[in-house]
């Protein structure tokens, strides 16, 4: 750890699109970083870019501060359980992941709970791999940093103060501290049932009778509405499996608006409701902007400010920056 709280040096286990290009970042705001990755392609076209890789665990793990899972779902009980063979007695132990109660289940299997602070990067594309990754994709972005659930007092404040620095710092973002549960539930309404209904709209067009026509005038708001449908069907559908105890409940609320509005349209019955029930969400602005960081209220950095600052998120806020002795949030 350095001398500021933020990690001294980082390993990123796998270099797809999301740690490929936080590794990119960290590279380039000067945080020594070490990149691992199965692929020998991926390796080599990871030092290509400037980047220290390996495609060894062991090697990555070795005295790094923070150890960044990002690995696929289904690849992270089996990496979890590796780098619990290696990670120092020091390290902490995050990931990159859209889905926070399985991670966490998967690295308390290997022990490693109490080791384990969950991160989530409000950030990406419809593309995939390294050869997507980007700096500019997490630079300013938006994350949540999350704890168990319900919150237990003082977890691991020491690991999550330096999260919360490392993001806020040399990655130049913002977070919001949530509970496990809060994250999920959270990332089904806005991130998973999106997907979900972007994937939809494809396969509509897709087996339509006036498939080929229909394709041929699609405009802008087919092609914003399944934008995310192109990412990697696979990659999709273990975000919505692993999440599916919160996206199945959104789903069947999505599915009894939709089969409201189509017995209104189809007896001439009034829709006025179904257009204008986010009238107040659509006032506020676009959702999905990059955060100001101008802070207008603090926490001090003493006994159960994790706590404080998991309520001050979960009703909205997000923590800018970090002091000496203060955790500065947006209202």
């Amino acid at each position: 750890m350095s001398a500021t709280g933020v990690p001294g040096r980082v390993a990123v286990l796998g270099l797809g699109l999301v740690g490929g290009s936080l590794a990119r970042l960290l590279h380039a705001r000067g945080v020594a970083v070490v990149g691992q990755d199965v692929d020998p392609g991926t390796v080599a076209a990871a030092r290509a870019a400037g980047l220290r890789t390996t495609a060894d665990v062991a090697e990555a793990v070795d005295g790094a501060d923070l150890v960044v899972l990002a690995v696929p779902l289904r690849a992270m009980r089996a990496t979890a359980a590796e780098v619990a063979r290696h990670l120092g007695p020091d390290a902490t132990l995050t990931d990159v992941g859209s889905v926070k109660g399985p991670v966490r289940q998967a690295v308390e299997a290997a022990g490693l709970g109490e080791r384990y602070v969950g991160a989530h990067p409000m950030a990406g594309t419809e593309r995939s791999g390294f050869a997507a990754s980007s700096a500019d994709l997490l630079d300013r972005a938006p994350w949540a940093v999350t704890v168990p659930s319900p919150r237990p007092a003082g977890h691991a404040a020491d690991r999550l103060e330096g999260l919360l620095r490392l993001v806020t710092g040399p990655l130049a973002g913002t977070a919001a501290v949530l509970t496990d549960d809060v994250h999920d539930e959270a990332a089904a309404l806005v991130s998973h049932v999106p997907h979900v209904l972007a994937t939809q709209l494809l396969n509509a067009v897709a087996g339509a009778p006036v498939r080929d026509a229909a394709l041929g005038l699609a405009a802008g708001s087919f092609r914003d509405g399944t934008r995310v449908a192109h990412t990697d069907p696979a990659r999709t559908e273990a975000m919505v499996v692993e999440n599916a105890a919160w996206v199945a409940p959104v789903l069947r609320k999505t599915v009894r608006d939709l089969e409201a509005l189509v017995a209104a349209l189809e007896t001439n019955a009034p829709v006025h409701g179904f257009f204008h029930a986010a009238d107040d969400v659509r006032a506020a602005g676009r959702p999905g902007q990059r955060a100001a960081r101008t802070a207008d209220v603090t926490v001090p950095l003493e006994a159960g400010w994790p706590e404080r600052v998991v309520e001050r998120c979960e009703a909205g806020s997000v923590v800018v920056a970090l002091t000496d002795t203060e955790v500065l949030l947006t209202r």
